[in-house]
């Protein structure tokens, strides 16, 4: 189980860090093979559309395309509604029931790391203290990937 949590690296994209585990790029690849699969389908019902027989596979697949999308957004730590809607601050109810679900996939995925907006927020000293707290290989990588272009 430790297996998936380890890190695939460390990337830098424009200034944003990303450091992916195992378990989340499984994540992603199933649902985006899954969106995939209901964008194809979803093509086909509308070529072959009839409002008898299909409208309740399209409400289906319809349902099923938020799910993954949700799936995307709450991986990334964020949820639906309040990116569409723009809440910083959502009433309580909605709150409460998008943390527990936020915390019901990570126990699910079996996540242990969570990394929060003030973990990214550091100052210079404590980049500097934790930079000497690094073994002497780690240390070098750093410095490596700093001083280096």
């Amino acid at each position: 189980m430790e297996y998936l949590n380890k890190s695939l690296g460390v990337y830098n994209i424009r200034g944003i860090i990303i450091e992916p585990t195992y378990w989340m790029a499984g994540a992603i690849i199933i649902l985006v093979f899954l969106l995939v699969f209901t964008l194809a389908r979803l093509r086909y019902l509308y070529i072959h559309w009839s409002l008898g027989k299909s409208a309740v596979a399209m409400f289906f697949i319809g349902f099923v395309l938020a799910l993954i999308l949700e799936g995307f957004l709450i991986i990334g730590g964020k949820t639906l509604l309040t990116e569409v809607i723009g809440w910083e601050n959502a009433p309580k109810p909605i709150s409460t029931a998008l943390d527990v679900g936020k915390e019901r996939l990570i126990d699910v995925l079996g996540a242990s790391d969570e990394i929060t907006k003030e973990d990214l927020d550091m100052s210079v000293t404590e980049i500097i203290l934790n930079y000497q707290t690094l073994q002497g290989d780690e240390a070098e990588v750093v410095r490596s990937f700093i001083c280096e272009p």
